[in-house]
């Protein structure tokens, strides 16, 4: 299954690569090894683009005491800082680095009230950076359940340049439901009150809506 967000790229990539196959043809019609490799170029090419915008069904065990992960990746940051935006005050960051080779759908981590979303224009800066957190394009969600609330942070990368974020002020989010999409490379900064129980530790891989990362 594709991603709604992927279509009109999809297309859009689909017409350049062959309007660059067919005046390959037109042009240099003689050189048939340089036209064969455009073509297997092209055809590499479509297929990254396709299994960037794969969108596949996740199996979401409902719980309201589980925070799951938004998005496919590897745990970067398991950490105690202050969340100035919102909750201004401690809170335990866990962050999810994501590659171009992962599914970049943002899943809700809980079910609940959507209190806040806000989007911010930034720079571009590689996700991994810390400081990325809070220079480069972002939006901020805040959803809250009988357990407890928690913040989540859509991050663009160096190769990001497009956010797309669904949640709106008083939703009613489904856990493990589409929240949103990042475009090419980025990271999902997920901050939860102080004593959380973690289920994650440093460098393991997680799936978005199937992983725990956390108790409450």
């Amino acid at each position: 299954m594709l991603h709604k967000e992927g279509y009109k790229i999809l297309v859009n990539t689909l017409l350049i690569l062959l309007g660059v196959n067919l005046l390959s043809m037109y042009l240099i019609p003689d050189y048939f090894f340089i036209i064969k490799g455009l073509l297997v170029i092209s055809v590499i090419v479509y297929i990254l683009v396709i299994q960037f915008f794969r969108n596949p069904k996740r199996k979401t065990v409902l719980n309201e005491n589980n925070i799951l992960s938004s998005v496919d990746g590897k745990v970067v940051v398991i950490e105690e800082v202050e969340e100035s935006e919102y909750f201004k005050d401690k809170r335990l960051q866990i962050s999810v680095f994501m590659s171009p080779l992962n599914v970049h759908v943002t899943r809700y981590p809980i079910g609940g009230k959507v209190l806040f979303s806000k989007y911010h224009p930034g720079k571009y800066l590689a996700a991994w950076l810390p400081k990325s957190s809070t220079e480069n394009e972002r939006t901020t969600v805040v959803v809250q359940n009988n357990k407890g609330t928690i913040l989540f942070r859509q991050i663009a990368g160096a190769m990001a340049r497009r956010i797309v974020n669904y949640a709106k002020q008083d939703d009613q989010s489904i856990q493990g439901s589409d929240s949103g999409f990042i475009k090419f490379g980025s990271r999902v900064d997920i901050y939860l009150p102080i004593g959380t129980k973690v289920n994650v530790e440093i460098d393991q891989k997680v799936r978005g809506g199937e992983t725990v990362l956390a108790e409450f």
